[in-house]
């Protein structure tokens, strides 16, 4: 993507010029959340591959977003994301 811009070939007298854009792949999931079980007072891990490294995530749980604390742990290594959940509680379900 970085490299989209304009290019030039300069002959002294004359100039050719063409724009280049590059179009990015989209985003995909190459393995999606699977369903866990845990036992109460336990940690699991979530976890999913993205289609390109270092892409943000936002976890959330129904329509709230999580936020990093000593009972949520977000790991990103190149396209694994994981979600660490210490400490479940039923109502972590």
């Amino acid at each position: 993507k970085s490299d989209s811009d304009t290019y030039s070939c300069d002959i002294g007298d004359a100039q050719s010029r063409a724009k280049l854009v590059v179009q990015e792949p989209p985003l995909l999931f190459k393995q999606e959340l699977r369903n866990e079980e845990a036992k109460e007072g336990k940690e699991v891990k979530l976890s999913c591959e993205l289609s390109k490294p270092g892409t943000p995530v936002q976890w959330m749980k129904g329509d709230t977003v999580l936020c990093a604390s000593e009972k949520y742990e977000f790991r990103q290594h190149g396209t694994v994301a994981e979600l660490v959940i210490r400490d479940v509680k039923s109502a972590d379900a």
